[in-house]
């Protein structure tokens, strides 16, 4: 029986930077911009949470950024606390390598914070690919013609593109065998390599390209930028919630009854602790469904002299809140209400319209509908009055980058 020996890979994430090509358009450091209601760097950093063969994460910022990063960046078990970084990229990678040379790392990635858009499957090919003095490299082919130019942008030849790839993050490599090369190259006080892919050139290691999708694009420019905008947004999906209440109240003695709102003159009336509404308790509780909050009797238990007699509006504005306090959107409200009498049309539009001033939309996102029971069952003996409702809300949308 073989023994299984378990890898403890790290990451490093480079987010030191000032993006000194990013334009006036985008203020700050481009690592902290928002998209989607998230920073570039926190992207970046829940694309290794999430993976399993990741156990450990470690940001390098800038020494002005430490509040930046605060703000932006929740915790989590893989993430160590981040580490100042220095004056160019290759003195930061070798300072967040030297944080985890006390973690016991097997293979190390190494990872721009300007690349939030790395999948799951780079992160997975680039570890299977590391081995002793052997890097891995992520890159794509090259499908542009390359031209190179002078300083005054005149062309001075075209460059053959055959097996040119160009190089992305994360580079994955042994751990202690870029740290030594990194700690080396500190040494000889050179600072000078654009890549760690290239210290481990520098250092007699060999490179092997891993092909991957050209999806895992680098944010330098403003440009990019709105390009990582777009994609967030083609990326995203609307978060759609529906609920359904249901209600029923028996019928009594009474002058009216009480429905959305509205006193309907009536030879009964609705029995129940409050006034009975059948339509507002309906919509209430499809309201709690769309957010989860139980129903309109864990709220308002019928045990509570303090609901007695009360108003059913107050109920649903109560559901309304909520719905709103957890970040949704009412887009519609549906009540259907299921009687043999009263006729329900000649108040069908002042029944919206409470409705609708009740919990603040508009009048044609409210729809109230009235059906008999075909004389069928305790309604249709006139026994009591049902109610249907459904709910739609929107609700921030679900980030599926």
């Amino acid at each position: 029986m073989g023994i299984c020996i378990l890898t403890i890979n790290g990451v490093v994430i480079v987010a030191a930077g000032r993006g000194q090509r990013m334009g006036a358009s985008i203020a700050g450091p481009k690592q902290y911009y928002q998209l989607a209601a998230k920073s570039v760097l926190q992207l970046c950093i829940e694309k290794f949470c999430s993976h399993e063969g990741i156990s450990w994460i470690q940001v390098v910022i800038h020494q002005d950024d430490a509040e930046l990063y605060a703000q932006s960046t929740p915790p989590h078990e893989k993430l160590l606390p981040p580490v100042t970084g220095g004056e160019t990229r290759q003195i930061s990678c070798q300072l967040g390598l030297a944080a985890l040379s006390e973690h016991g790392i097997d293979k190390i990635l190494i990872h721009d914070a300007a690349r939030p858009f790395v999948s799951q499957a780079t992160i997975s090919k680039v570890l299977e690919s590391i081995a002793p003095r052997q890097c891995a490299l992520p890159g794509h082919a090259i499908s542009e013609t390359i031209k190179r130019v002078d300083g005054s942008g005149h062309v001075l030849e075209t460059v053959p593109r055959d097996n040119l790839f160009a190089a992305q993050t994360p580079q994955g490599f042994i751990f202690t065998d870029i740290l030594a090369a990194h700690n080396k190259a500190k040494s000889e006080n050179l600072d000078h390599f654009t890549d760690d892919a290239a210290v481990a050139e520098w250092a007699g290691m060999q490179v092997e390209i891993v092909e991957v999708s050209s999806d895992n694009m680098k944010i330098t420019t403003g440009h990019d930028m709105e390009i990582a905008e777009r994609r967030m947004q083609a990326n995203t999906l609307p978060d759609v919630r529906t609920g359904s209440g249901y209600d029923i109240h028996t019928l009594g003695p009474g002058s009216f009854v009480t429905l959305c709102g509205l006193e309907i003159n009536h030879d009964m009336g609705l029995q129940g602790h409050s006034d009975a509404d059948v339509g507002l308790h309906a919509l209430t509780d499809a309201l709690l469904g769309t957010i989860g909050d139980g129903d309109i009797g864990s709220h308002f238990p019928p045990s509570d002299p303090k609901w007695k007699g009360a108003a059913s509006f107050q109920f649903l504005q109560h559901a309304v809140k909520l719905v709103r306090a957890a970040g949704g959107t009412i887009t519609h409200l549906d009540v259907t209400l299921i009687c043999e009498t009263p006729k329900i049309g000649p108040h069908r539009e002042a029944m919206r319209e409470f409705v609708a001033k009740t919990c603040d939309i508009e009048l044609k996102r409210v729809s109230v509908k009235a059906t008999t029971n075909e004389k069928i069952g305790a309604v249709g003996r006139q026994e009591g009055i049902a109610a249907l409702a459904n709910a739609t809300v929107v609700f921030p949308s679900i980030n599926g980058a």
